[in-house]
């Protein structure tokens, strides 16, 4: 089983869930897979992958992991009771081959507020999925390794450079297993001051690391949907987005993303 709890995913993914949950909680939604990479046969690992998402889907939060995301300052008590009655609907997502050879077709469909954790656990199950069928004997020396020299790099550079790190790997990791071994070294080996954190829930909560996230890009998309945004108008909902997130975390979660629909638009909404 790849993914053994549903903290195993990005902090972003919960923070942008809350507001869903208070400002969009009937809104219907659309993902589907795309890999970025050609030459990828995913098609072959169709079955295994769909195998995986159906363990995924009778997984509930724990009374511990609740209390956990309930101590986060900036979740609400009833977010956090939701999530208590949470799991995933099988019915909202559809793994099967693509009619291009080689390729499969993964589409989420349904209620944001049911659908808009699906993400993270399913992109990481078709990575370790692939690797674990193509890569049976990974040269796990070797990764260790490239994590010395990158770590011995880090502790040479000058303090004066402010050089930190922080991991965002959950969906693109090779596996479970060297996603722990990873941060299980980072956060024994690296200060804390260079090592700031993880966007992952589960690992931040079993390393004592701070949780790292706001929002993504999808909010603005999905936004922007609702609201039947032209190119004329994008600005309605990129606004409503950024004044609706400040007004909900304040400076808590006050990171937000630039690029969406370019800089321009970006700091022409950007308020004090």
């Amino acid at each position: 089983m790849i993914i053994r709890s549903l903290l195993d995913t990005d902090l972003y993914k919960f923070t942008m869930m809350q507001v869903v949950l208070h400002h969009f909680p009937g809104a219907q939604v659309e993902y589907r897979f795309k890999c970025r990479t050609p030459g990828i046969d995913l098609a072959a690992h169709a079955e295994e992958i769909a195998r995986e998402v159906a363990q995924l889907c009778r997984l509930r939060f724990s009374d511990a992991e609740l209390d956990y995301l309930r101590a986060m300052r900036f979740m609400k008590s009833d977010f956090v009771d939701f999530l208590g009655l949470f799991q995933f609907n099988q019915k909202y997502i559809s793994i099967t081959p693509a009619s291009t050879p080689g390729e499969i077709d993964i589409t989420i469909r349904g209620p944001w507020l049911h659908t808009i954790l699906y993400e993270i656990p399913v992109l990481a199950i078709v990575s370790e999925v692939y690797f674990r069928r193509t890569q049976p004997r990974a040269d796990l020396a070797e990764g260790r390794n490239r994590l010395g020299a990158k770590m011995a790099l880090l502790r040479s550079v000058v303090p004066e450079l402010l050089i930190r790190i922080s991991d965002f790997g959950t969906r693109r990791r090779f596996s479970l297993a060297w996603h722990n071994a990873l941060m299980g070294k980072l956060s024994a080996d690296v200060p804390p001051g260079q090592f700031i954190g993880t966007s992952n829930v589960y690992f931040a909560r079993k390393y004592s690391l701070a949780p790292i996230g706001t929002m993504a890009h999808e909010m603005f998309m999905v936004v922007s949907g609702i609201m039947h945004d032209t190119e004329e108008t994008i600005y309605a909902s990129h606004n409503k987005v950024l004044q609706d997130w400040w007004d909900y975390y304040g400076f808590d979660l006050s990171v937000a993303l630039t690029d969406t629909y370019g800089s321009e638009c970006f700091f022409r909404d950007l308020s004090p």
